[in-house]
């Protein structure tokens, strides 16, 4: 393998992406305040210093409701394609598909209220 102006230019931008990749880094870890005091470890809620026991987290069902919202938002983004194209299409095989598709979306929201998801706790204050 002989060595030539690509090899060259190759090597230069891979040298000139690392050093544009970690020059931040650096400049950041160069200027960044070093101060690790007072409101520093204060978690951040929209500007406004938090009342009573900002440190709980979020519970757990918060997480399960934004997985589930992603999981059906993407399955409405399967069928916005089909329903404009449905009308160029022919024969009984689309709607076959369609029903199947929509079949196994209906199980899992059947699943998950049999296993209780949508079923906001109550938490009682004291």
């Amino acid at each position: 393998m002989v060595f030539n102006s690509l090899h060259l230019a190759i090597i230069v931008f891979l040298v000139a992406a690392a050093i544009f990749a970690v020059s931040p880094l650096v400049i950041a870890a160069l200027i960044a305040p070093r101060n690790r005091g007072g409101d520093y470890k204060m978690p951040y809620e929209c500007g406004v210093k938090p009342l009573g026991r900002a440190w709980d987290h979020f519970g757990f069902n918060y997480h399960v409701y934004a997985l589930i919202f992603i999981a059906f938002d993407v399955d409405i983004l399967y069928l916005y394609p089909v329903g404009v194209s449905y009308r160029n299409l022919f024969g009984w095989l689309p709607l076959a598909e369609l029903t199947f598709f929509l079949f196994f979306v209906l199980l899992a929201v059947l699943y998950f209220n049999a296993k209780g998801v949508f079923q906001w706790p109550r938490r009682i204050q004291s």
